[in-house]
């Protein structure tokens, strides 16, 4: 219990110290051009290893589709804040045609696809943005 505590503490912590811009600011003042999936991926790895914090949008802490949301809003497109109209602010594409870059949408998360079946992404309390194998077959990829 003390160790979640000091967890939890660290967190908030980690999270009040972001001063930095919001994805609203962002979007409208974008710091990249064009948002093709490479692009979009290599930004979105600069983000490996912040907390996740439930209803976070900045690197201060990010939820799932917080992290989608922030990294597009540097390449000045405003995406909501909700994992299923993320995935479908997009067109679905094959999974042969998924390059890194493009979005993995699951029901009630979404994240970075990484290449070889592998999904970047902010999983859940008390784990930070990572990649790892995507762990279910029932998920479809989107491209913004």
């Amino acid at each position: 219990e003390a160790a979640r505590q000091a967890a939890e503490a660290a967190m908030a912590s980690y999270v009040a110290s972001y001063s930095g811009p919001s994805a609203e600011a962002l979007a409208a003042s974008p710091v990249y051009g064009s948002a093709d999936p490479s692009s979009v991926f290599a930004v979105a790895q600069q983000y490996l290893g912040v907390p996740y914090v439930y209803g976070g949008a900045t690197p201060g802490g990010f939820d799932c589709s917080g992290l989608v949301k922030y990294v597009y809003a540097q390449f000045g497109i405003n995406l909501p804040h909700s994992s299923s109209a993320q995935g479908a602010a997009g067109t679905q594409i094959s999974e042969s045609e998924a390059v890194p870059g493009d979005l993995v949408v699951m029901s009630g998360h979404i994240g970075f696809y990484a290449g070889n079946g592998q999904i970047l992404h902010a999983p859940y309390e008390g784990t930070v943005v990572r990649i790892q194998p995507i762990w279910t077959s029932d998920y479809w990829i989107v491209r913004i």
